[in-house]
């Protein structure tokens, strides 16, 4: 037998290429580890790629006969191959195969053809036949003998049938259309009961194999007597049609037989042939005295769609005699099988930045029916991002039909139907859930594009000043978000220096502390990056604002003596007037705002009832006349004060000597000056329209700057410390910012121009300390900031000053801010 299979192997295993289909011929029984044919060769694959390419094979037999030796590329029988029990009676046996690879996805249909092998004997479903012939029977009568059966096809089936030597009877085949061969057995010599009541004979069935295998059945011919007629039947052949869904006790057809005798020996009874088998019994049942064929059981087409049986008549002579005939019914299908979905191959995860056309699965159809009932079509839900294209024979691959976002929907649910021909259609559904993986295509995005950051100056070093944050939509390790700033300058020194970031929580902390009079504001780039590959970023400014405290004392700046902490001294004549100037302190502070406001006053005097010290101007003068017994030295001990919380201060001691006969030019000077004049009169107009502008200027920008102050309170993005830290700069946008003495005269003006954001100075002006007029004397700017812009402060503290505003103008700054500019003539 190994020899036999064997030479099947070395040729009949055969390959070949039909429409785009590899097929292979094997025997069937082969041993397992046969090899069926190189596959990698024969498909133009490359056998060091089969295993990265994850090649595997499916099969709709529901069992795995094959495997793919992945080192040789080589396909390899795993299980034992029966055809008969694959296949049955039906003479061509194919075993469809899919080999699946990955990267990319492709699919290849195999199919293998099983060859029979003669591995099955004919064999008889009784092992003894009795043959009832009446003696008076005349030669060349014939009666059918129960045909063998035999599980092998083509020429491994019965091939022809033999008789036993004997005298009285020969053996003939009877060929059906169908290709059934039966025997029948001949009378060639008349019988005589008298001489033999029995004849013995052997039936062997003969198949045409090689080596050849038989099987045998007894054939017991009983003779009888008298009865002569047999019935004959009006067909050989009796053809009906029936459907599936036929009820317990449909009619089918009727056979009708006829016997020529008279009595009993003409009654005829319709009977299923005695080799019927027991499907044939439980399916059908004929009525014994019509010969009428109804539906017993439940048919199924797709199980069996022709049954063959025969049926006999016998009369009720003695010895009774019959005839046969054969029924051959057909199965007509009904659609009663719904259509299945068969996911070959997924793949998901699927990236969300996949091409349009990528394929998502691999689907394939069955439907038990037959004709147009088993034609299959699929569809998918409207309006999806998928769809499908048709492949191979009864497979479709799903495919991406528009782009992918995971942030939208991080998975998908494809719910593909299937419908097949029928009348009513028949339909199936199945969902197939697609998950998306993301892809870094978001940038985190930080909550605001700017920040405002408020904090007082000499701030304790490592003060958290803010804390930004930005998201991502992504997610996993294209959504994790690490911050950092970029490098930038601050008045030439890097901003690490000044700043640092926590990368993980975005929170920003001061390196050192700061001094509102060396830095007033700086920026910070912040940038926010994501862990992905290649990583996203995006960027947002801080804006830290320094707020000043008071934490410089008022410095004295005329008399210088006074400022170096010794004695000034000054003369005064003796005739001097009430009223009279006898000196004037200067001083000074390096803060701003309320902090800077300096006012003055005499803490100690010689006499305090001779001077006083003016509190917004230091001036000093004499409250009355000088008495004779005045003391000729006086000493005066001025207190100088900031406006600022907690109060800095300082002093400043001034010694005065009272002379006679001392000159008083600046009396002399300030009679001239004071001669009516048209001049002064234009003067003092000119004064007093300047001190209204800047009234209404005032008052203008108290306005914006309140209603400004509202609406950044609404939708204010800073993030001060504290709510203190940002109660001295209530609009840190002011244009304009003018602080007036109304008490009197104009005793101290100061204008500060542009935002918080510009490095605007501010100035003050000094009045001259021997003079009576207003000299104007430029203090040094508090920081060494470039300037962009330059408002003086004036300080006119004289009621007949020789300063007049001749206009008010309006100055554009290069920012696009327009500001009120007094000029001085």
């Amino acid at each position: 037998r190994w020899q036999v299979l064997l030479w099947w192997h070395n040729f009949f295993i055969l390959w070949s290429t039909i429409d785009a289909q590899t097929r292979y011929s094997i025997p069937e029984e082969l041993k397992q580890g046969s090899v069926v044919g190189n596959i990698a060769r024969d498909l133009g694959l490359l056998v060091p790629e089969l295993f990265r390419r994850k090649m595997r094979i499916t099969s709709e037999a529901g069992k795995q006969y094959f495997n793919v030796d992945l080192g040789k590329g080589e396909l390899l029988v795993t299980d034992r191959i029966d055809r008969e029990e694959l296949c049955g009676q039906r003479p061509s046996c194919l075993l469809p195969l899919e080999l699946v690879i990955d990267n990319p996805l492709q699919v290849h249909r195999v199919e293998i053809e099983i060859q029979d092998t003669n591995d099955h004997s004919p064999s008889f479903l009784t092992k003894e036949k009795v043959v009832k012939i009446a003696e008076l029977v005349n030669p060349g009568a014939r009666f059918p003998l129960e045909s063998a059966t035999d599980p092998d096809v083509g020429a491994n089936s019965v091939r022809t049938y033999l008789i036993s030597k004997n005298e009285h009877f020969k053996l003939t085949v009877k060929n059906l259309k169908d290709g059934r061969k039966i025997p029948e057995l001949v009378l060639e010599k008349a019988l005589d009961r008298e001489t033999q009541a029995v004849h013995n004979l052997i039936l062997t069935a003969v198949d045409g194999g090689d080596p050849v295998r038989s099987g045998t059945s007894e054939i017991k011919v009983i003779v009888l007597d008298i009865n002569d007629n047999a019935p004959q039947f009006e067909k050989q052949i009796y053809e009906a049609n029936v459907s599936e869904r036929s009820a317990i006790g449909t009619e089918i057809l009727q056979v009708k037989a006829s016997d020529a005798d008279e009595g009993l020996n003409g009654q005829i009874e319709y009977v299923f042939a005695e080799q019927t088998s027991d499907i044939i019994l439980s399916l059908f049942d004929i009525n014994p005295s019509t010969g009428l064929i109804t539906v017993k059981g439940v048919l199924d087409h797709e199980s069996d769609s022709l049954h063959r049986f025969d049926v006999t008549a016998k009369d009720k002579g003695n010895p009774e005699m019959d005839g046969h005939c054969g029924v051959e019914i057909k199965i007509n299908d009904v659609n009663d099988n719904n259509p299945e979905i068969v996911v070959t191959s997924l793949t998901t995860p699927v990236p969300e930045d996949s091409a349009v056309g990528t394929v998502i699965a691999i689907i394939s159809t069955r439907d038990a029916d037959s004709g147009d009932n088993g034609k299959v079509t699929l569809t998918l839900s409207p309006k999806s991002q998928f769809k499908l294209n048709p492949s191979i024979s009864k497979h479709f691959s799903l495919v991406t039909n528009g782009p992918l976002d995971r942030e939208t929907n991080s998975q998908y649910s494809v719910k593909i139907t299937a419908s097949d021909s029928g009348k009513p259609p028949l339909t199936s559904e199945k969902t197939i859930i697609v998950q998306i993986l993301d892809v870094n295509d978001n940038p985190p995005v930080f909550s605001q594009s700017s920040y405002a950051v408020y904090v007082k100056e000499n701030n304790a070093p490592g003060l958290m000043l803010c804390s930004v944050a930005a998201s991502d939509l992504d997610s996993g390790e294209n959504a994790k978000i690490s911050y950092s700033i970029l490098d930038s300058k601050v008045q030439d020194v890097s901003v690490s220096s000044y700043v640092y970031i926590n990368s993980d929580n975005g929170s920003i902390y001061s390196m050192h502390s700061f001094d509102y009079e060396k830095l007033k504001v700086f920026q910070i780039q912040v940038q926010a990056k994501d862990q992905g590959s290649p990583s996203l970023s995006s960027n947002a400014t801080v804006h830290v604002f320094i707020l000043d405290q008071n934490d410089n004392t008022p410095a004295v700046i005329y008399p210088s003596s006074a400022a170096l902490g010794s004695l000034s001294h000054q003369r005064m004549p003796r005739s001097a007037k009430a009223g009279h100037l006898v000196t004037k302190v200067t001083a000074v502070d390096a803060d701003s705002g309320h902090n800077a406001w300096i006012s003055y006053r005499l803490a100690e005097a010689t006499d305090a009832s001779l001077f006083t010290v003016n509190q917004y101007t230091g001036e000093v003068r004499t409250k009355r006349a000088v008495y004779e017994q005045d003391d000729s030295s006086q000493r005066l001990l001025i207190e100088i004060k900031d406006d600022g919380q907690p109060v800095q201060s300082a002093t400043a001691t001034v010694s005065i000597l009272l002379e006679d006969g001392l000159h008083e030019p600046i009396l002399d000077l300030r009679h001239k000056m004071s001669e009516p004049s048209k001049k002064t009169g234009r003067i003092t107009l000119y004064l007093i329209l300047s001190l209204a502008s800047v009234s209404v200027l005032s008052l203008v920008t108290f306005l914006i700057l309140a209603v400004k102050c509202i609406r950044g309170s609404r939708s204010s993005g800073s993030c001060c410390m504290r709510r203190s830290d940002c109660d001295d700069y209530k609009n840190p946008n002011r244009n304009l910012q003018i602080q007036l003495n109304t008490d009197g005269p104009i005793k101290y003006v100061e204008v500060l121009g542009g935002d918080m954001m510009s490095q605007s100075q501010s100035f003050r002006s000094c009045m001259s300390p021997m003079s009576e007029y207003s000299d104007f004397t430029l203090i040094k700017p508090s920081s060494t900031t470039d300037f962009k812009e330059v408002i003086s402060v004036l300080d006119a503290s004289l009621p007949d000053s020789t300063w007049t505003f001749e206009s008010q103008q309006v100055k554009e700054i290069e920012n696009g801010k327009k500001i009120p500019e007094l000029v001085l003539n």
